[in-house]
Order: structure tokens, then C-alpha cells, then sequence
């Protein structure tokens, strides 16, 4: 089942994707119906207002997640081909709900940033309230998968120790089109003006999205609507030789196996 939120004429609307069209939901926006209890029973059965597939406008998956954290050095290949040890906890940091924008809207390049990279991302969307999850209730707190690209500046990034400058740029970060919520991810790649830059398999994560769920609710209580990137695989701008980055104009297509598939044009930021 893929749940997604869209924009209408008259705001926005959680709807259910089906294959002839999509199905309001009764909520504004895919937070606020994860939010209750008989989500998943009500979506398969609601059948509200329809709209066809070719007209939607898709907003960002959870327009406002209380929280939208991020995982670091994730991909178990990657990290041994850089030498480095595989990390025994996983490296987290956050983002803002003003940084993301929907599957198809225009991503800005921050203003200011001449280094400006691509990072394709398995999101995880969280779907019940969970707090020092053990794995089993972990993996049932989740709602399901979307795909996110985790647009970076990285001569921000790198002018600390602490990454987040880099990181949540205003309508920087592309998530959706939807989540699925019985996926299977597979494959995860990224195309920078019609060049593959990134390709790997979603299972050489070093933590999985239910180890991430489990660990991160230690931490802090995660509730439906939050959503967890979980790291990126090699082949990123920033580590090539020459780097090479984003620019004004530039075509950034994301996309996750059994998932789905974001496509965003690169503009100039405010």
C-alpha cells in the first residue's frame, strides 16, 4: 500500500495511492493520519475523494515530522573501501521539516555553498509511538519507506566537527513520493544529469531501519510521522577526483528498488 500526502486546490490531503488513481484519507496530511491508532485498517478501507494519478502534486511524504534524524557512514562496502572500521553505534545527526520539499518540487542550492552534493537515502517513516524499543517492537513502529535525497553543502558541512549547518539548507532535501508500507527496498542509485553517481544494495546497510528505530528511541521518544534517513553509499560529489557538485539547472533523480522515485531540479536559493 503507498500512502503519500498531496497538494489540492484547496491545501494539502493524505491520500492512498492506487493504481487507477489516489483516495483522500480524511486527514490533511500523512503526519496527522499516522498519528491515529487504526491508521493502517483505515487506509485500506477508506474510500473518500478520488483524484487521478497524472494530476498530483506531491508534497514532501510528512510535510512538518516532529523530528527527521540522519545516519552517517552506513553502507557497509563504502566504509571498508574507505579503510575505516565499521562503527559500533551509528553516527546521527538532524534535520528541520522547513529543509525538505516533495518528489518533484525544485531543490535550491543553498546560497553561499559552491559544494553542493548529492546523497541518495532509504528513508524510514515511523508510524507508532515507541520508546526504548526492543527489535520486534521496533520494527512494528514502523509505518514503512520513502526515498530521500539528502542534498548536502558540504563546504558548510565541513566547517565544523558538527555536520547539521550542511545538512538542512531550506528546500533542500527531496523526500517521497510516498511511503510504502509493505516494501521490500532493494536496490538504491542516483542520477546526476542522466549519469548514474550512486549505486548499491539497501541490504549492505550496516544498521538495518529496525536496529535505527530501536536505537534511536533510546535516545528520544519517536512518534508516528518522524522520519530517519539512513546513510548514503559511496560514489558522492564531494569524495570524487576532481569533486564534482550540483549546479543551477542540474537533474537529481533518487531512487530506491520497490519503493520509488524522486525527481528534482536543481535552483538557485533565496
Amino acid at each position: 500500500m503507498r500512502l503519500a500526502t498531496i497538494r489540492t486546490a484547496t491545501g494539502t490531503a493524505a491520500v492512498r495511492v492506487d493504481e487507477d488513481g489516489a483516495v483522500e484519507l480524511g486527514a490533511a496530511d500523512l503526519g496527522e493520519f499516522l498519528a491515529r491508532p487504526d491508521w493502517k485498517a483505515t487506509a485500506a478501507a477508506v474510500g473518500g475523494a478520488r483524484h487521478t494519478l497524472a494530476g498530483l502534486d506531491y508534497a514532501p511524504v510528512v510535510p512538518r515530522p516532529e523530528k527527521i534524524v540522519c545516519v552517517g557512514l552506513n553502507y557497509r562496502t563504502h566504509i571498508l573501501e574507505m579503510g575505516r572500521e565499521l562503527p559500533e553505534h551509528p553516527a546521527l545527526f538532524a534535520k528541520f521539516a522547513r529543509a525538505l520539499v516533495g518528489a518533484h518540487d525544485p531543490v535550491e542550492l543553498p546560497v553561499g555553498s559552491e559544494q553542493v552534493d548529492w546523497e541518495a537515502e532509504l528513508g524510514v517513516v515511523v508510524g507508532a509511538e515507541v520508546r526504548c524499543a526492543d527489535p520486534e517492537e521496533a520494527a512494528a513502529a514502523i509505518a514503512g519507506y520513502t526515498v530521500v535525497n539528502d542534498v548536502t553543502a558540504r563546504d558548510f558541512q565541513y566547517r565544523s566537527v558538527q555536520w547539521l549547518q550542511g545538512k538542512t539548507f531550506e528546500r533542500s532535501t527531496p523526500v517521497g513520493p510516498w511511503l510504502v508500507t509493505d516494501a521490500r527496498p532493494g536496490e538504491i542509485s542516483c542520477e546526476v544529469d542522466g549519469d548514474v553517481v550512486q549505486k548499491a544494495d539497501t541490504g549492505d546497510l550496516v544498521f538495518a531501519p529496525a536496529d535505527l528505530v530501536s536505537y534511536i528511541s533510546q535516545i528520544i521518544t519517536l512518534v508516528p510521522g518522524d522520519i530517519i534517513a539512513t546513510g548514503t553509499p559511496g560514489g558522492v560529489g564531494h569524495a570524487r577526483k576532481p569533486p564534482r557538485y550540483l549546479a543551477e539547472g542540474s537533474e537529481l533523480v533518487t531512487r530506491v528498488e520497490g519503493v520509488g522515485e524522486l525527481r528534482n531540479t536543481m535552483t538557485r536559493g533565496r
